[in-house]
């Protein structure tokens, strides 16, 4: 009852909200549209766990109408269609499509900084071109199944295939507002591994300023749409047709499938494994890293025999290379196996890592680290000495490979993991409990040292004299 109630209040309150704003001036309207787009998102944040996408669409024309959603409601791809078609109806329109790789309704609520110091927000740009534009809408969830469906749809609708465009390229770009223009310019989301989250949104906010201004430099009229190609953050929907019914306590869902290894297999079976959660590659420090884990490459080119094993990995842009080879050391009296080369090749250019220094493991075992770097903690030496490759880098998140002793095996063999026995935490332990044993020897020494007093009176003094009675 009491969720009921609150939840009154908030519609309540939000529909209060817009019929004031309604009430008030078209120059107060602006003022405070993104602080009501804030809001509108953060409202309706909690109303499903259905993946979705928020979307954000401005012109310096005027857009259709659209009736106001209710709490919760998630815009499906029929009702964006029917309002694209009303949008793009009739005559030459340029649309910039601003795409990013990712974003939610969240990215707002915590990195706008709407409520707390409009300095600090990280959608400044974005914020004064929904100010200034004369029309403007906010659907702050629109339904995801696995991919973006808004590319396709504007394609679909203005009749034209999207120019891929950065800020420079689009200063020298030609556009012919008689026709219609569909341009596209990808932002990147954050990853973790070389700025923060609230970094990577201020510069993509930089490049739709720059965009914009530039626009508006060659007197163009457009539509501009910020949207994301998948939402950043998803949260899992369980089915309620595929629950017990009953009483469960403390249940949790069933973790995600791992995903296989990738495994080059010859007429003997397996030879070589290869398992990574990530396989990072950036072209320069500046550069955004790119996941090729995600995509599922050919392994043609690939060889192993007893002493040398390749493993080339063929993806869309790249092609990653792993040659290992084994080798018979009489000091251990066993064969062991080194990662010698890493080679990453992309638009006709190679940069080759050195590996063999660090990555070595007993033949029949696996090797297992995980983290496996170029740039930091290195255990891969670049090898580059063209200025064209000299600042790419390489990031493998949870590595493990083995190219010998596989046999007919499908699963790795023992790991030999790139961590010591004796890391920092167990010298740390170590030392202090050699020094607490230390410290209870010598005490027990002191007590076993005591000796009992054979006399408890002064012996400098008159001896003690007891009178006796008769």
């Amino acid at each position: 009852m009491t969720v009921s109630w609150f939840l009154s209040r908030e519609r309540s309150f939000a529909e209060n909200s817009l019929a004031t704003e309604m009430a008030d001036s078209r120059r107060s309207r602006r003022g405070h549209l993104m602080a009501f787009i804030v809001f509108f998102l953060a409202l309706f944040s909690t109303g499903s766990s259905t993946a979705q996408v928020p979307v954000l669409m401005w012109s310096t024309e005027s857009l259709p109408p659209v009736a106001s959603a209710t709490a919760g409601h998630i815009t499906s791809n029929e009702q964006l269609t029917a309002f694209l078609s009303s949008a793009f109806g009739s005559g030459p329109h340029t649309v910039l499509l601003f795409l990013q790789d990712k974003l939610s309704k969240d990215d707002f609520t915590i990195f706008g900084g709407v409520f707390g110091n409009k300095q600090d927000s990280a959608f400044q740009n974005l914020e004064a071109a929904l100010q200034s534009s004369p029309s403007s809408l906010t659907l702050s969830a629109l339904e995801w199944s696995g991919s973006s469906a808004l590319p396709a749809l504007l394609q679909e609708r203005l009749g034209v295939s999207p120019v891929l465009v950065d800020a420079d390229t689009l200063s020298h770009l030609t556009i012919n507002a008689t026709v219609s223009n569909l341009l596209l310019i990808n932002l990147p989301y954050c990853t973790g591994l070389h700025k923060s989250c609230k970094e990577a949104l201020r510069d993509n906010d930089e490049i739709i300023g720059e965009v914009l201004s530039t626009m508006k430099a060659k007197e163009v009229p457009y539509t501009a749409i910020y949207t994301g190609l998948q939402p950043s953050r998803v949260i899992s929907e369980m089915s309620m047709s595929n629950q017990p019914m009953g009483r469960s306590l403390l249940q949790t869902p069933a973790p995600p499938p791992v995903k296989p290894p990738i495994m080059v297999n010859t007429t003997g079976g397996p030879c070589i494994m290869l398992w990574a959660q990530n396989l990072s590659v950036s072209l320069s420090s500046s550069a955004p890293w790119i996941d090729l884990a995600t995509e599922t490459p050919d392994t043609t080119g690939s060889i192993c025999n007893t002493n040398t094993s390749l493993l080339v990995l063929t993806y869309t842009n790249f092609t990653l290379s792993f040659a290992m080879s084994s080798r018979m050391y009489p000091v251990s009296a066993r064969n062991w196996f080194t990662l010698d080369l890493v080679q990453v090749q992309s638009r006709g250019l190679t940069a080759s890592f050195n590996g063999s220094r660090a990555i070595y493991a007993p033949s029949e075992y696996s090797f297992h680290c995980q983290s496996v770097t170029s740039f930091r903690d290195a255990l891969l030496v670049s090898n580059n000495d063209n200025t064209n490759t000299s600042e790419w880098r390489v990031n493998f998140v949870d590595f493990q490979i083995q190219g010998f002793g596989l046999g007919n095996e499908t699963n790795f063999s023992y790991a030999s993991d790139c961590a010591g026995f004796f890391t920092a935490g167990i010298w740390m332990g170590l030392l202090t409990s050699l020094l607490m044993l230390y410290i209870f020897v010598y005490g027990l020494h002191m007590i076993m040292k005591l000796n009992t007093m054979d006399r408890f009176d002064d012996p400098k003094g008159p001896s003690i004299s007891v009178p006796q009675s008769e």
